[in-house]
């Protein structure tokens, strides 16, 4: 039977950093971790988990609740989270929040059950938030909250996400700098906290100047690629028109540009359009999309080694939001504004 010494040797590391390096990665440094992935595979060694759950009284089992299976942005997030469960021997069990409040119940009563030893959280909405806390109230159970910031019923609870207000305000800053000044924004619904901090960010960069303050539209586009068409439309119809709009997903971004064309009008030639997330389609759309990029399979890393350390050891200090750098990705759907 192949084990840890077998591929320590082959690594060329201690025992110890094979330990790390499939417990905690995100502390050895990526050459070494390669490395050690490199003999994992060539061994086909698997850290004996099952037998270590059963002495710990554990399932092995991280439940990740999730706004939308088919969202593009948090497959890729779903990526990482896979790839981290995978090293260390544990399965995910996934749950959709756009199911009934009844759904809600259920994830409380799982927790309770102890169906799940964690819970990853990707929408910290309600009322899965309370649902949850209750459902843990005797029992608790690490929750970690991933990709957006944390809304008032789960403030107790640490996170990993970029720095979504920030990065809205750059984006929107990017926009003014090219001489753009009529800025719409398409967001998305009230009980989304990540596009309410995209919202905040835009409203940050428009309003710290009287010349683009004034023209401050904002239009809901429900996180579709419809949704957005039809809030393009809308903004499409006032006089003056816009020059560029934000939108808060690459999805709505896309749902844009796609209403712009339609309307006889050229992305950026007559109205230009920056995304938020950089999702695989972004550098294929046509034109290619300005966007913000976020590491979203690395916060899916992340977020999962936030709660396999939570359920290792119970009492780790471990309540702090990790924010995760954000990047503006500059390509073809935005051009310099010209009277």
């Amino acid at each position: 039977m192949v084990s840890i010494n077998h591929v320590a040797e082959i690594a060329g590391v201690s025992n110890a950093t094979v330990s790390r390096c499939i417990n905690d990665p995100l502390k050895v440094s990526k050459r070494t971790r390669a490395k050690v992935q490199s003999a994992i595979a060539d061994t086909g060694y698997t850290a004996n988990t099952l037998a270590r759950s059963f002495r710990r009284g554990k399932t092995n089992m991280i439940m990740v609740v999730i706004p939308s299976v088919g969202d593009p942005f948090f497959t890729l997030v779903m990526e990482g989270i896979r790839a981290a469960a995978k090293r260390c021997g544990y399965t995910i069990m996934i749950n959709e929040t756009q199911l009934s409040d009844l759904n809600a119940d259920e994830i409380g009563a799982m927790m309770v059950s102890r169906q799940a030893d964690g819970i990853i959280l990707l929408a910290s909405l309600s009322p899965f938030g309370n649902a949850m806390l209750s459902g843990t109230s005797n029992r608790p159970i690490p929750i970690v909250i991933g990709c957006e910031t944390v809304s008032s019923d789960l403030a107790s609870l640490p996170s990993v996400h970029i720095d979504n207000v920030g990065a809205a305000k750059e984006a929107t800053e990017y926009l003014i700098s090219q001489g753009h000044r009529n800025v719409s924004f398409i967001s998305g619904p009230e009980s989304s906290l990540l596009t309410k901090d995209r919202e905040y960010g835009y409203l940050k960069g428009m309003l710290a100047s009287k010349t683009t303050s004034e023209y401050v539209q904002i239009e809901d586009g429900g996180m579709s690629i419809h949704g957005s068409a039809k809030a393009t439309r809308k903004l499409l119809s006032q006089r003056p028109r816009p020059t560029a709009i934000f939108c808060a997903n690459d999805e709505m971004a896309m749902g844009a540009i796609h209403e712009i064309k339609n309307q006889g009008l050229s992305v950026p030639g007559d109205i230009s359009v920056i995304g938020f997330d950089d999702i695989r389609y972004a550098e294929i759309t046509d034109p290619p999309l300005t966007t913000i990029y976020q590491p979203a399979e690395e916060i899916g890393e992340r977020v999962f080694y936030r709660v396999l350390r939570s359920i290792e050891d119970a009492g780790a200090d471990d309540d702090m939001a990790e924010i995760v750098p954000h990047k503006l990705i500059i390509r073809k759907s935005v051009k310099k504004f010209e009277l």
